[in-house]
């Protein structure tokens, strides 16, 4: 009889060609796999909340499986990460019912995104943070931001590659902190188009080193047009930092972040109502 088993994942993605398994490079996906197959000794393909694209990290990411095999907690646990590279790690897992789906039961998810801003490029962290070597004035960015919360159609943000059948997705939160030199980007929806919070960031940068005006996220928002926006940021500041579903799965939470966060832009508290059903397909 089949089982259904989460698991909490941590990586970093700077050496691998994104979440999703590849035909050609690396994947996390695919060392995953590779590794709970010769712990289950056959077969396993996960299903992931957000599948980040190439160079993004994930701190608080979550997966599901399916599997008539019976493991003790620590080997799917420790045992996987024996199996492991040494840039991605299993941080839980619990069993839950056959309707948890990693991808559509989850209802919001938590991206941050990091900005070194100063006129000389990190050295310890240069895969972990994005270097902006120009000044940017991290209020405006936070005020700016302001005009792109709640529903509404992001295809201005949305990659041209995206695959998803709407671009309509609901923002609950978006903060700009700022400590000395690090600049952090906080977004929180119940869902994110391809490269929708790099692009958001690009035109919040734009704003920020003031080339375009306070308005311009808003301008740019109501265009609905992606030639209409910025860059798209790179992809070594970004990190999937957590994934809420009903409190009924009893799923852990994540509690410690990278040492680089401070503790009020841990993953707690925030606070997002519980849907009655998730309707949302994607």
């Amino acid at each position: 009889m089949c089982q259904r088993i989460a698991l909490g994942i941590e990586y970093e993605g700077t050496r691998y060609c994104g979440w999703q398994r590849q035909a050609q490079g690396y994947s996390v996906q695919g060392e995953l796999e590779q590794a709970l197959s010769k712990i289950a000794a056959q077969p396993i393909t996960v299903q992931v909340a957000g599948r980040t694209d190439a160079g993004v990290h994930g701190f608080g990411q979550v997966v599901h499986f399916d599997t008539p095999i019976e493991r003790p907690t620590q080997a799917w646990v420790l045992g996987t990460n024996r199996f492991l590279p040494y840039d991605i790690r299993v941080k839980w897992m619990k069993k839950v019912t056959p309707q948890f789906h990693a991808r559509y039961g989850a209802y919001a998810r938590r991206y941050q995104y990091l900005i070194y801003n100063h006129s000389l490029p990190p050295g310890i962290l240069r895969n972990g943070i994005s270097w902006f070597p120009y000044p940017l004035n991290s209020q405006r960015m936070n005020i700016a931001a302001k005009s792109l919360l709640g529903e509404h159609d992001f295809r201005s943000f949305q990659a041209a590659q995206c695959q998803s059948k709407t671009a309509k997705r609901r923002i609950y939160q978006l903060q700009v902190h700022q400590d000395g030199h690090l600049i952090v980007i906080d977004i929180i929806a119940n869902a994110f188009l391809y490269h929708m919070v790099r692009n958001i960031t690009g035109v919040l940068l734009a704003i920020g080193q003031q080339q375009q005006p306070l308005d311009w996220a808003k301008t740019v928002l109501l265009a609905q047009d992606r030639k209409q926006a910025g860059i798209t940021a790179p992809a070594s500041g970004l990190y999937l930092i957590d994934v809420k579903y009903p409190s009924h799965y009893g799923l852990p939470r994540p509690t410690v972040l990278p040492w680089f966060f401070r503790s009020e832009w841990q993953v707690e508290p925030y606070h997002i109502p519980e849907p009655s059903t998730n309707t949302l397909s994607i």
